[in-house]
């Protein structure tokens, strides 16, 4: 049996151009700021109001992007703690004019929920 995202779809984009460095790759760190905005989406969700990424803590590159490739942001709740909220983001990509996903990068990201001061707030708390 294939492999499936797991999780909430919460970024769909196409990777272009002005993502790639000099030799025409996309950049990691495009593909880890995509990663960012979904978790902050899908936390901003639950958290019901703001949140920020406090830690990175796991990134694996399995296979590259490409130029004209749709990067598919999935997120998937790990763990929901007082006031943070640890997220499991898989990225697919859907290659240029076929239709089959193929997962190439993974990580997790840690966020926490913050009030109008920018000061830590209870996850179930807006």
């Amino acid at each position: 049996m294939e492999e499936q995202p797991q999780g909430e779809l919460t970024v769909r984009t196409m990777a272009m151009p002005k993502d790639t460095n000099p030799i025409g790759d996309i950049f990691g760190g495009y593909l880890l700021s995509q990663m960012d905005i979904a978790g902050g989406i899908y936390t901003q969700k639950i958290a019901q109001g703001r949140t920020v990424t406090i830690a990175v803590d796991s990134m694996t590159f399995h296979k590259p992007l490409n130029v004209g490739d749709i990067l598919c942001c999935y997120c998937d709740t790990i763990k929901i703690g007082r006031t943070s909220i640890a997220v499991k983001v898989e990225a697919w990509t859907i290659r240029k004019f076929q239709s089959d996903r193929e997962k190439i990068t993974e990580g997790v990201f840690t966020y926490v929920a913050i009030d109008d001061d920018r000061k830590p707030r209870p996850v179930n708390k807006p």
